[in-house]
């Protein structure tokens, strides 16, 4: 008889679906070499700043030894840069780790969390993995002029029960690219009770430039419950490395560490991210460089028919009004990868990450090239 473990999987982890990373980018690598253009992670095709790089080099001399199990200097950095105590953060391997680590932390089956359609893809993942019992809220029509597909902060607001512990909210959104700004974020809490979580994951704040909008930082001193969630794979172009962080109340990161791996953030990351948070001049480059050319590729695009939804990242979401894996197919065999949004129940959607120019004009060969666009 062959051996299945999955009869044995407990009853959360049986209801899970494993988290999809898109195409193998590896093996693709391999395939298309230097002509390959990756627009489908998110990634920051500026880099790290050198200083990053130069302080993880010379952290390879103690990589024998165990890192820092409180990420002190980093912690320490984080504090100054936000203007709070050290004891209101926490680390994570990535901020998927601690996402996934607060509904273990506060959540179970006689808990609900709250989350959008067409949210960050996590947030349900968090929500099953706990055991507890999920509410997605419908997301905004198509045809809302500022944030189509976004959150719909009133009927998430009105979703919460007695029984809720966790709200996820991701602003900007992953994968729609769409926002609501620093108001409607004050209003919303003034809904939610206290006793209620509520996570604002805000991977991509360092590419907004949007009027009204700056961060839920500003709100957390009124708002108690009130959990940021930051990356630096984004901005920082420290994906490789995998660093984020929670800034809360000190109380909520006290519950978190007792959960916390031991050594979750390693060596090499913890200085990498160190010396990029003071790297002030290389964040100017980035945010300079994506917002003016996501502003040329959003024109491109519109040029050729494609609509792009608003966007306040490093990615646009093009709504085609049709299934895009004619599209997506095309684009691949062209080595043009984006990323397909079937999974997040958009299938008449690509996102498209902000590539170099060189990417961004084989981008648009590739789709001058397709068939029926």
């Amino acid at each position: 008889m062959t051996f299945d473990a999955t009869r044995l999987a407990n009853a959360a982890t049986a209801a899970l679906r494993a988290y999809d990373p898109g195409h193998d980018l590896p093996a693709l690598r391999l395939r298309f070499g230097a002509q390959i253009a990756e627009l489908g992670s998110n990634e920051n095709v500026l880099g790290p700043s050198p200083l990053a790089l130069a302080a993880m080099q010379r952290a390879l001399a103690d990589i024998h030894r165990y890192p820092d199990p409180r990420g002190a200097a980093l912690k320490a950095a984080l504090a100054r840069t936000h203007g709070v105590g050290v004891e209101h953060i926490v680390l994570g391997n990535g901020s998927h780790e601690l996402l996934m680590m607060l509904a273990q932390c506060f959540a179970d089956a006689a808990h609900s969390v709250v989350f959008s359609q067409y949210g960050f893809a996590v947030f349900p993942i968090a929500t099953a993995a706990a055991g507890a019992q999920p509410i997605c809220v419908p997301a905004l029509p198509r045809t809302h002029a500022l944030a189509p597909f976004g959150h719909d902060l009133a009927a998430i607001a009105a979703a919460v029960r007695v029984d809720t512990r966790i709200v996820y909210l991701a602003n900007p959104n992953n994968p729609t690219g769409t926002w609501f700004g620093d108001a409607e974020l004050t209003e919303f809490l003034s809904r939610v009770p206290r006793e209620v979580l509520v996570v604002v994951d805000e991977a991509y704040n360092e590419f907004v430039d949007a009027p009204g909008l700056s961060s839920a930082l500003t709100l957390r001193a009124q708002n108690p419950n009130l959990i940021v969630s930051r990356t630096f794979s984004k901005a920082y172009a420290l994906a490789g490395a995998r660093v984020g962080y929670f800034i809360a109340d000190a109380s909520v990161v006290a519950v978190l560490e007792r959960m916390r791996e031991s050594f979750n953030v390693n060596t090499l990351a913890l200085a990498g991210a160190e010396a990029a948070l003071g790297d002030i001049r290389h964040l100017e480059k980035v945010r300079a460089f994506n917002s003016s050319e996501r502003a040329w590729l959003i024109a491109e695009l519109a040029q050729r028919g494609l609509t792009c939804l608003p966007s306040q990242t490093n990615f646009v979401l093009v709504d085609l009004g049709r299934d895009t894996a004619v599209l997506e197919r095309q684009l691949f065999e062209r080595g043009v990868i984006v990323r397909p949004m079937g999974g997040y129940g958009l299938a008449q959607t690509l996102r498209i990450s902000i590539g170099s120019r060189a990417e961004n004009a084989q981008l648009l060969a590739a789709l001058d090239a397709a068939d029926g666009y």
